[in-house]
């Protein structure tokens, strides 16, 4: 017998996944690298000093596209995160009522998400 689209029921996994998937990219691949520029190669003099200087900084802040790329890099750590957290609790078998589980790590990513971006919105002057 054929399903129909009744048959099935909607699901938050394909959005948590993706989230994760992206998170995990950036997780693996940008933060190492600036870990890597903050706390070694500036400090030892490998790099230019200016390049993390006050100035610099808020001027990337002041972008459009430099707040975008630190949103971003934040809210998709912050899912990651919690995705991980999740379905390692699961994998422990803690498990306890999955609503809750799902508001308490997901609604938190979604809520500090909103936080950083009303924050770089509101302390730096974005210039798009």
């Amino acid at each position: 017998m054929k399903k129909s689209a009744e048959d099935f029921t909607r699901s938050h996994e394909p959005i948590a996944w993706s989230l994760f998937g992206a998170g995990g990219m950036v997780v693996a691949f940008i933060t190492p690298v600036l870990i890597l520029i903050s706390t070694l190669l500036v400090p030892l003099g490998l790099a230019d000093s200016a390049l993390l200087s006050y100035a610099n900084v808020l001027n990337l802040l002041n972008t459009g596209w430099g707040a975008l790329a630190i949103f971003i890099v934040i809210t998709l750590q912050l899912f990651h995160a919690a995705h991980r957290i999740y379905h390692g609790l699961h994998d422990l078998h803690l498990k306890g009522n999955a609503t809750l589980m799902l508001l308490v790590f997901y609604g938190g990513a979604s809520v500090l998400s909103l936080v950083t971006g009303v924050l770089l919105l509101t302390l730096f002057s974005i210039n798009l």
